[in-house]
């Protein structure tokens, strides 16, 4: 009884990571001061002169302020794109900015584990780190591990997942040098704005009933089936998903 119960807290983890994002937080005071501390970064420079106007045309063409702006991104693997998210902050549902292809990929669906598995994580995350000397051109970096990998991983579950340029990938996201410098420019844009909090939701397939049948006999279906909350209330409306409600998974 005690073991299973233990699997139900484990597997609720997924969820309880994403009840705890946040999209919107309080107008960042500090924003121009963020903004000035990056542009010291020459690639940074660089990517805001040629890039820059790239990134406002998408913008202005979403009727997006870049003074309210608020993104999240979404990955679906096999899909091999990463989806950018934006909406004004208090301006309603996001909506679909651009999906920027993944340049490799490495790993198989399902979660990553351990450290040198080659595998891209699945599950809710934030982006915790901007990197203005990548090996990699410019790089976001993930909270990975979270607390359900922490609990559901080996002991050295591995760390250091970006977003990141180039083509090439150990079990991170490459979107090329092209893709990086947008990406990057609209997560500064969005914390500079005052957004404390941007999430990376990351899902292995769509996690529908079909998509799942197809794959009843992974031994990642419990663990895939913990992160579908938070799918569908994104699918139905393309909302914060702190909203979804948590259900319980057991052997």
């Amino acid at each position: 009884m005690l073991r299973r119960l233990s699997c139900c807290v484990l597997l609720l983890l997924p969820v309880c990571q994403l009840l705890a994002q946040s999209c919107t937080a309080p107008a960042d005071t500090s924003g121009g001061a963020f903004w000035r501390q990056q542009l010291r970064f020459p690639r940074v420079r660089a990517a805001q002169v040629g890039t820059g106007p790239v990134v406002a045309s998408r913008l202005r063409a979403r009727g997006l302020d870049p003074q309210r702006l608020e993104i999240m991104f979404r990955l679906i693997k096999t899909n091999r794109e990463l989806e950018v998210w934006a909406r004004n902050r208090d301006g309603g549902p996001f909506e679909l900015l651009h999906a920027y292809p993944l340049a490799a990929a490495s790993g198989s669906l399902g979660p990553k584990r351990r450290a040198g598995d080659f595998q891209v994580p699945e599950g809710f995350y934030e982006i915790d780190r901007f990197n203005p000397k990548s090996n990699f051109h410019l790089s976001l970096g993930l909270n990975y591990p979270n607390a359900a990998d922490r609990a559901l991983g080996e002991p050295n579950p591995g760390g250091d997942i970006f977003i990141h340029g180039g083509a090439v990938t150990i079990g991170c996201l490459p979107i090329t040098d092209a893709g990086i410098e947008e990406v990057y420019l609209l997560a500064l844009t969005a914390r500079a704005a005052g957004q404390a909090v941007i999430p990376v939701h990351i899902f292995p397939f769509p996690l529908t009933e079909g998509e799942l049948a197809r794959r009843r006999s992974s031994p990642h279906q419990l663990f895939w089936r913990s992160l579908v909350a938070g799918y569908t209330y994104f699918e139905k409306h393309h909302e914060a998903a702190e909203m979804a409600e948590p259900v319980v998974a057991e052997r």
